[in-house]
């Protein structure tokens, strides 16, 4: 806008200037013109009352001035000239000068020469005889004027240009100046120019309009973040050509993604899944596919996004199904352990009892035969028991009522119970510690207790030794059992507390149990909302550590 309002100043000066000169030479030239008439008439009046008392050749003293005289008779025969010989001279009746001055006294003409570069001006008078003086002067035409004048001209030209360049500069600045100074945060404080009022208002209210737009877009952005990054599953919005639009930290993070970069998604995930899944939302078809990233799996929907029937992205949709896939895992691993479980003592029974049945058993045989089948059935009664203890910690844990609980007396309990089964084996079982109250269910904060004591007895070595051992801090209640047992091997511990596994099943099936004690303890721990932490060292012993949150007994 500036150098706009400096090229119509500078162009404003520059034709006022041509205007201006072109005016005044024609004003000039138009006063000098009439001045050389004047000039004319009155040399007319003095030669014609010459004539009164002189005779025709009064005209010859003329000769050597510069302005030509010539006498014409009323017939228009050139009586007399001081620049030509009378008798060359054509009849001048029909001279524009010649028919006025017979008409009306007096009369004037200016005729061009043949180049236009100068031009002849003639004042005619007629005279009280009837004959007609004429007086005619040479003049340089405008043309030639303008070139004699051309340099100052150019130099006054020049000079014009200069002041008009800074001048427009200048003015064009001073008018800009109050435009660039406004202030667009609040149009309706300016004091600007008066003609910018009404468009300055109009700016303020669409402003306003803006402004709110903006705020309600903020807004609902805001509210679309706050949903967005409080989910768990993961959020992508591409267009239809996979750059990525936006995103949540969810599916950076079950993406493991590094860096982001407003780039392709497919370089998110390079697997044929998270392609193919992709490629068809961008089809138009919905699509769901399953995923597998290290140790985890992921349910993948996406869908595509349409704008007047035409497709412009997708979204994509990340679950995290990897529990549910375990879960179903451990139900299929838990149905096969729990069939063949179940199929070992039942087939060793049946056996036993078709024997029996046959009626040609010794008696002796028959009694330990029985007892077989009292220990085969001891073992399916423990391992119902079990299943029926993991059953109800899986399905209904809240039925059971919480309660002061004394970690230090239940576990005293706990090892009164087990001391027998201990000192058959050598093993010495203490309880260390003081008094320390948790918020629990004591039945299931008994079969948590029992059963890491039980393990760290079958476990152990000959004359080994059971710590439990109850402590607690500021912040929470800590239960640790320990043991001088065996150990379990550093790539064993992650699975140990899953249902049916068991480290070392020939020690275990010398040893018995159902393979069910660490699940139980696991749910128990999940159940209170304690941490369980195992440390342990092959043929060193194991410590099983679980912490409680402090309860304030006191609210």
């Amino acid at each position: 806008m500036n150098k706009k309002i400096f090229r119509l100043n500078f162009f404003t000066s520059l034709l006022v200037l041509l205007i201006s000169i072109i005016l005044v030479f024609s004003v000039l030239f138009e006063y000098f013109e009439a001045q050389v008439f004047s000039e004319l008439a009155s040399e007319s009046t003095y030669i014609s009352y010459a004539l009164k008392n002189e005779d025709v050749s009064y005209i010859d003293n003329f000769k050597n001035n510069n302005k030509r005289i010539t006498l014409i008779s009323p017939n228009g025969t050139v009586l007399a000239d001081t620049s030509a010989n009378p008798s060359t001279l054509d009849n001048h009746t029909s001279r524009k000068e010649i028919k006025d001055a017979m008409a009306n006294g007096n009369g004037k003409s200016v005729r061009y020469s043949n180049t236009l570069m100068q031009k002849n001006l003639y004042y005619a008078q007629k005279l009280d005889d009837g004959k007609i003086l004429r007086v005619s002067t040479t003049q340089n035409s405008v043309i030639v004027i303008l070139l004699g004048l051309l340099p100052p001209i150019m130099i006054i030209v020049i000079s014009v240009l200069i002041t008009s360049v800074f001048l427009a500069r200048k003015i064009s600045k001073s008018i800009i100046k109050p435009i660039n100074a406004l202030d667009l945060d609040d149009p309706a404080k300016n004091e600007a120019y008066e003609e910018l009022t009404p468009l300055l208002k109009k700016i303020s209210l669409q402003k306003k309009t803006i402004d709110r737009h903006i705020h309600e877009a903020n807004q609902r952005q805001e509210e679309f973040k706050l949903i967005t990054e409080n989910m768990s599953e993961g959020l992508l919005v591409i267009d239809n050509h996979t750059n990525v639009l936006s995103y949540n930290q969810a599916a950076i993070r079950l993406l493991e993604i590094d860096n982001v970069k407003p780039d392709s998604v497919l370089t998110f995930n390079r697997s044929k899944g998270f392609r193919n899944a992709v490629e068809r939302a961008l089809g138009g078809e919905r699509a769901e596919n399953e995923i597998s990233l290290d140790e985890y799996t992921y349910n993948l929907i996406a869908t595509p996004v349409y704008e007047n029937s035409k497709i412009i992205g997708a979204v994509i949709v990340i679950i995290d199904i990897t529990e549910n896939v375990k879960r179903e895992q451990l139900r299929r691993e838990f149905t096969s352990n729990v069939s063949h479980e179940l199929k070992t003592p039942l087939t060793s029974i049946s056996g036993f009892a078709e024997m029996m049945k046959s009626g040609k058993t010794p008696d002796e045989t028959v009694v330990d035969f029985s007892a077989s089948i009292y220990d085969e059935a001891q073992r399916l009664i423990t391992l119902v028991s079990d299943i029926m203890k993991i059953s109800e910690l899986d399905e209904s844990p809240m039925q059971f009522e919480k309660e002061k609980v004394d970690l230090y007396e239940l576990s005293y309990e706990i090892t009164e119970r087990l001391k027998p089964i201990a000192e058959k084996q050598g093993i010495v079982i203490n309880v260390i510690g003081d008094q320390a109250f948790v918020m629990g269910t004591r039945k299931i904060l008994d079969e948590m207790i029992y059963n890491l004591c039980e393990n760290a007895i079958k476990y152990n070595k000959e004359n080994g030794k059971v710590d439990v051992i109850i402590n607690q801090s500021e912040n929470d209640v800590n239960l640790t059992v320990r043991d001088t047992g065996i150990g379990i091997p550093l790539s064993e511990q992650k699975r140990v507390f899953e249902r049916f596994y068991r480290v070392d099943k020939s020690h275990s099936k010398f040893v018995g149990g159902t393979g069910l004690g660490l699940a139980i303890v696991k749910h128990a721990a999940s159940y209170h909302n304690a941490e369980i932490k195992l440390e342990s060292a092959e043929g060193k012993g194991t410590s099983f550590k679980i912490k409680f949150g402090k309860y304030d007994f006191d609210d």
